[in-house]
């Protein structure tokens, strides 16, 4: 796969996150460093690969205890995904100065002051005391992540011999491709068996242990600081914009969208520190984005397809836990049970994928996976109140063979025909829009469930009169049970309310599996890269 994804992979983001930004971290001419061996090699391998492992885990780890996290700061379940979009939002802010920051600082330094941080931040997050200063130190843990999965991927190319990179690349993808099966199942099991502060906890000895291993074996590595612009303006205009329209969309049912004047004002900001955003990074000598690269239609194509493919999983992804849990009598542990194998097929297959991307024509596979995702999904949509377990994890392991097909064929497609120097900037914007459309789906995707569960409720809710015969019966049985007659109305709504929101949920699969159809006209609008394997193939990666 992400990654704040992401978004952001972040799920399921979280095997996305490091696709798309690994160019991002390289300054233009690094010094060359001679390969690492024997212990120093393993040690460092294993280093590296923690901190991508902690990273990627904090992505989906949340996934699953977003109601015990609501419960305890008071908050709804809604509210609680802040805890998820916070994250993925600052950190594909953060992503696009990967490049900056690594020439300014040097990658090594940058790498072990981000992983300490992000250990900072994550004990900050567990000692939150409501839901505000939670999100606020998810917002920091998001934006100091940024470096750290491209870094780390950098710094372990260069570990090793030019021969042997793809090995290097192989063992990587593992550990991120293993870090989202993990997520679910340990978020579910200290939520139920420790405490939900726990999921942040954990990630203090493993960042501890990583930056002190990566120094000792890297500090005499690193190329070292330089000067070089910096687009401040960007900056500022490129976190206005994003920062006011994710808190438009996420506190956008709460205050009746437009009708509020909070709304609209966050949205007229948002606006014109967007439409400010796209005229000064057109015209800035040193942009933080490059937006030209919009000109290419491969690139073009490919990052639409990708974040709104990203936006769409991620929704999904976030929703599935929440109903399961809200709905369906699931305990955390459980509902991690339910959504942890989407990594199983994902790790088979994404070697022969990655082996094959550059013989095939990556649109055939990224079609293959566009109709995978719908067909999962498709299935999904006919999940009711009496779902098992096993219909529900049937689905759920077939998602990770559509997550082998998408990943790499799309970046082979975005990053064909770009030459070596666009590479950074061009991992930087796909991965910071990727990122973007994650956060922004979650809140979508869970404002529209509720909108739609209070249709299906009403629409329910109509049918429990005394002239429905099986509510008759259904409210006379309750008396019969003890039940008065405001506890027995009480128990019917419970009722309609779990059916309610599983129709609703279920329209967003069946939407999802339509939307995946319709994006497999975009794939097909991009032209196939010229480069059957070579460049292309390796950006990719």
């Amino acid at each position: 796969m992400t990654a704040n994804s992401a978004a952001t992979a972040r799920p399921g983001e979280g095997a996305l996150a490091p696709a798309a930004a690994p160019a991002a971290a390289a300054p233009p001419k690094p010094p060359a460093f001679p390969p690492l061996s024997g212990s120093a090699l393993l040690m460092g391998t294993i280093a590296l690969s923690l901190a991508t492992f902690m990273n990627v885990l904090d992505t989906s780890i949340a996934n699953v205890s977003i109601p015990a996290i609501s419960g305890d700061m008071g908050v709804s379940p809604n509210q609680g995904t802040w805890v998820i979009t916070s994250f993925a939002v600052a950190n594909a802010i953060s992503v696009p100065l990967t490049g900056y920051l690594t020439q300014r600082f040097g990658q090594v330094r940058l790498f072990i002051a981000s992983t300490l941080l992000f250990v900072i931040a994550s004990w900050l997050c567990g000692l939150a005391p409501n839901m505000g200063m939670l999100i606020l130190f998810r917002v920091l843990q998001g934006a100091v992540a940024g470096p750290m999965i491209p870094l780390s991927q950098t710094l372990l190319l260069a570990s090793y011999p030019a021969a042997k990179a793809g090995s290097a690349m192989a063992m990587w993808a593992m550990t991120v491709l293993v870090a989202p099966v993990a997520g679910p199942l340990l978020g579910g099991w200290i939520t139920d068996n420790i405490s939900w502060p726990w999921i942040f906890y954990i990630n203090i000895p493993v960042g501890l242990l990583s930056a002190l291993i990566t120094w000792q074996i890297y500090k005499s590595r690193d190329p070292g600081p330089r000067k070089v612009p910096f687009d401040v303006v960007g900056l500022v205009l490129l976190v206005v914009f994003v920062g006011c329209m994710q808190v438009m969309i996420d506190k956008g049912k709460e205050l009746d969208w437009f009708s509020s004047r909070q709304i609209v004002t966050l949205a007229v900001i948002s606006s014109v520190a967007f439409l400010f955003f796209v005229a000064w990074e057109l015209t800035d000598r040193h942009p933080i984005v490059d937006l030209r690269l919009f000109a290419g239609r491969n690139f073009t194509m490919g990052t639409l397809s990708l974040s709104v493919a990203y936006g769409l999983f991620f929704g999904n992804v976030v929703l599935l836990p929440l109903w399961l849990q809200q709905f369906m009598g699931y305990t955390a542990t459980w509902a991690g049970l339910a959504t942890a194998p989407v990594g199983i097929l994902a790790i088979i297959l994404s070697p022969w994928v990655g082996k094959n991307v550059g013989k095939m024509d990556p649109r055939r596979l990224a079609t293959v996976a566009f109709i995978g995702f719908a067909f999962v999904l498709w299935l999904r949509s006919r999940f009711d109140t009496q779902a098992d377990f096993e219909s529900i994890l049937i689905p759920t392991v077939l998602q990770g063979a559509a997550m082998a097909f998408f990943f790499i064929p799309l970046q082979t497609i975005l990053f064909s025909g770009l030459t070596p120097d666009r590479m950074p900037a061009a991992a930087g914007l796909s991965n910071f829009v990727r990122i973007t459309a994650g956060a922004v789906g979650t809140s979508l995707f869970t404002t529209i469930w509720d909108d739609r569960a209070s249709l299906h409720h009403a629409q329910l809710a109509e049918s429990v009169n005394r002239g429905n015969d099986a509510a008759v019966a259904t409210l006379n049985q309750l008396g019969n049970g003890g039940f008065d007659s405001q506890q027995a109305l009480a128990s019917i709504n419970r009722i309609i309310d779990q059916q309610a929101y599983t129709l609703a949920v279920t329209d967003l699969f069946y939407m999802s599996a339509v939307l995946f159809l319709a994006l497999i006209v975009l794939i097909w609008l991009a032209q196939r890269p010229r480069s059957a394997g070579g460049a292309d193939a390796g950006a990719a990666h």
